[in-house]
């Protein structure tokens, strides 16, 4: 709904996640505010590398998720995506039979897309020669798979896309999403993200880069945002979805709204592939283009859920800008001490929680800070989760390019 002051409000009327958390938002919800540790352990596939550990999911059953027939023939990022749509659809009490299939979008971001499936057919290619490959391989590698499966799922026929801005890419697909209803084009949207590439290739890139933590030994205290001894971050898989409809549609079909996305900010740092720029100077644009679009003063956002990797670039860079445009008012959180870095499904999982934050007017606490960094000047919740009254809130993502994304969200 467009307000008299031309901010637009986009209702969130179902979540659905499938985290290292937790199958399903509340139980993903309880160990997030519980914050008893990183959700990391050994990860078999990763057994022959140094970097090891991970947050994955171990509980996790395709085929009891999304079928037997059909698991088979998706990648494990997909797999994910439609246990959360599933999820999200029904969490909004909304019926696939009944609705106008070609007024409902899906928009999905992912930064890697099917790459598991890739690596595993590679191996089959070297080993047994190209016929042996399976005739599956593309669509399950294409990034846009996932969009396009959960489309074929719930009969959604208006526009599906995908969004790959890195570490951005939820964020990105949330905000994108929020435009395909401002626009008319779409009366529903499903929009979210989803990564699953805990796999030897993906994950030794990262750790040649030096951007994992060396804490191989220690899995449930290596993600640990903020903190002064933080040193790189947890890699993750994971999914979340959202249903995003106008707030006069919801209501008039009697849904419950957790909360309203009102803002949204984009930009890129133009600075280097994989290092932040260090002023946080093209982060602020993103944060800044948010808080215009939904028309409210930086003074009036109650709490911060941040990117915070745990990385020591990442975390400054990031402390440094909320401070200099938010003050020292909000209180702020990172879910990745507990969930890991999920790269493309991170954005719209920390929404979700975001979303989450709003409605229950809780905060999330930071896992594994015990001694915050004297250089990051922020009211950063940590040991137990905080009641609050968080009226307007802002979940920043940022990634690799230089990529930036500011989600804005509020009570309805």
């Amino acid at each position: 709904m467009t307000s008299a002051d031309g901010r637009f409000d986009a209702a969130v009327t179902g979540i659905g996640m499938v985290t290292p958390a937790g199958l399903g938002t509340q139980a993903s919800w309880e160990r997030i505010t519980a914050a008893d540790g990183t959700a990391a352990r050994p990860v078999p596939a990763l057994a022959e590398i140094r970097a090891s550990i991970g947050c994955s999911i171990p509980d996790f059953d395709p085929a009891a998720a999304v079928g037997r027939r059909k698991a088979w023939r998706l990648d494990r990022s997909s797999q994910l995506a439609l246990a959360a749509a599933a999820e999200a659809v029904a969490d909004a009490g909304l019926d696939p039979a009944t609705w106008d299939g070609a007024r409902v979008g899906v928009v999905l971001g992912s930064g890697i897309g099917g790459a598991a499936s890739w690596e595993k057919q590679h191996q089959i290619l070297r080993d047994h020669g190209s016929q042996k490959v399976s005739a599956l391989l593309i669509p399950m590698l294409a990034v846009n798979m996932a969009a396009g499966y959960i489309a074929m799922e719930i009969g959604a026929r208006g526009p599906n896309f995908v969004t790959a801005t890195a570490c951005a890419s939820g964020a990105t697909a949330v905000g994108q999403a929020r435009e395909l209803l401002r626009s008319g084009r779409c009366d529903v949207v499903v929009t979210g993200g989803t990564e699953a590439c805990l796999i030897p290739s993906i994950i030794s890139g990262f750790q040649q880069m030096g951007a994992l933590s060396a804490r191989q030994d220690e899995p449930g205290a290596a993600s640990r945002p903020f903190d002064v001894d933080r040193d790189g971050f947890v890699p993750a898989e994971g999914a979340a979805v959202l249903v995003l409809e106008r707030p006069e549609s919801a209501r008039a079909r009697g849904a419950r709204i957790r909360a309203c996305v009102s803002g949204y900010g984009a930009s890129a740092d133009a600075y280097n592939a994989t290092a932040p720029e260090p002023s946080g100077a093209g982060a602020e644009l993103a944060l800044r283009a948010a808080l215009d679009d939904a028309g409210l003063a930086p003074e009036s956002v109650d709490h911060v859920n941040a990117h915070g990797t745990s990385t020591p670039l990442n975390d400054l860079m990031e402390a440094r800008l909320i401070r200099r445009v938010l003050g020292e008012g909000p209180s702020v959180t990172s879910v990745k001490g507990v969930t890991g870095h999920s790269l493309g499904a991170a954005g719209a999982i920390e929404v979700a929680v975001t979303a989450l934050t709003v409605q229950n007017g809780l905060v999330p606490p930071t896992a594994n800070l015990t001694s915050q960094d004297p250089e990051i000047d922020l009211d950063v919740v940590a040991k137990a989760p905080r009641p609050a009254n968080v009226r307007v809130a802002v979940s920043n993502s940022f990634g690799f390019g230089g990529q930036n994304a500011v989600v804005l969200l509020t009570r309805p």
